[in-house]
């Protein structure tokens, strides 16, 4: 039995024993991490103190990494290996675990709630899987599932799931222990980007990768929503206006559900052309828009040495290294 199902049934009455349990069941922090996208790859090592020791990027042609949650992901294996080879060769990787953080489209991610949930992951995968068969182009016994609870808008229990397709996750997973690395934890680049959010009010976030976008809504901590789209155009295509309409439908069910509207949106993944939406986006939403990245410096989350990654637009290594410290 695992220490956060003892923390669960209230077994452990003392708060720093129950700090202690779930800090024995958090996630793992390797050194390395590996960010994977459709147009580079990138690598970072982190010493013992937290800080960046090194990180390195290497582009990617065009067509070689497709991100999808069904079809093959390594277009071009043999230029992706050579690339995450020369990236780790500059990072002077070992033979370590590492970090994978992976492309939107791969992993969905869903915010469901539940009068009742199980309190054993025996019971809750399969109520999972079942639940969320129907929203999922691939069949659930090729289902690789994480989940976690949060507090919910009301009685009941909310759950945040994470599932990708095994076959999928074994590309990527591949190209590590290629260069002799264990993966030791995998997740999408915007969930680890979440951690550059802050404040105690509803925050919408849009993070534009290629042709994904990913729409999310956070507040107090709480993911409230997600969801993860292809554009109908992206790059220099990309219109204000398209932006709008497929972030509206999350803002949209936030604002049914909360019953209150969006306080800030901050947006990653524009580039140069972030001022051209800063105007029609506050518009639309009443409130501030500002980048994700600048705003978190300003705001003294990004400390020196992660401002590295933020120049490089790496909002997932630099996400990863707020959860690290």
């Amino acid at each position: 039995m695992s220490s956060a199902t003892f923390v669960h049934q209230g077994i452990y009455k003392s708060a720093l024993a129950r700090r202690m349990a779930c800090w024995l069941d958090a996630i793992p922090h390797p050194p390395v991490a590996m960010e994977i996208a459709s147009d580079r790859v990138a690598v970072a090592r982190w010493g013992r103190s937290g800080a960046l020791e090194a990180f390195a990027v290497e582009l990617l042609a065009e067509g070689t990494v497709i991100p999808s949650a069904v079809e093959t992901n390594l277009v071009n294996p043999a230029a992706a290996k050579s690339a995450v080879g020369r990236a780790c060769d500059r990072v002077r990787t070992r033979a370590e675990e590492a970090a994978l953080i992976l492309p939107d489209p791969v992993i969905r991610v869903f915010v469901q709630h539940f009068e009742d949930f199980p309190r054993s992951s025996e019971e809750a995968i399969p109520l999972l899987r079942w639940k969320l068969k129907k929203s999922v182009p691939f069949e659930a016994d090729e289902t690789i599932i994480s989940y976690f609870r949060q507090a919910p808008r009301e009685a009941g229990v909310d759950i945040v799931t994470a599932l990708a397709r095994l076959r999928i996750i074994r590309e990527y997973e591949s190209l590590a222990e290629g260069v002799g690395l264990e993966p030791g934890v995998v997740l999408s680049s915007s969930l680890a980007a979440l951690a550059l959010l802050d404040g105690e009010k509803p925050v919408l976030f849009a993070r534009i990768s290629g042709s994904a976008l990913t729409t999310a809504i956070v507040f107090s901590g709480l993911l409230c929503g997600y969801r993860c789209t292809e554009l109908p155009a992206y790059g220099a295509s990309l219109t204000p206006q398209m932006l709008l309409e497929e972030i509206f439908p999350v803002a949209a069910y936030y604002q049914d559900t909360w019953h209150e509207g969006i306080s800030s949106v901050r947006i990653a993944g524009l580039g140069a052309r972030f001022a051209e939406f800063v105007r029609p986006l506050e518009q639309e939403f009443h409130c501030d828009v500002k980048s994700l990245l600048n705003t978190a410096h300003s705001e003294g989350r990004i400390k020196d040495d992660a401002r590295q990654l933020a120049d490089r637009d790496l909002e997932g290594l630099v996400g990863w290294m707020l959860h690290r410290n």
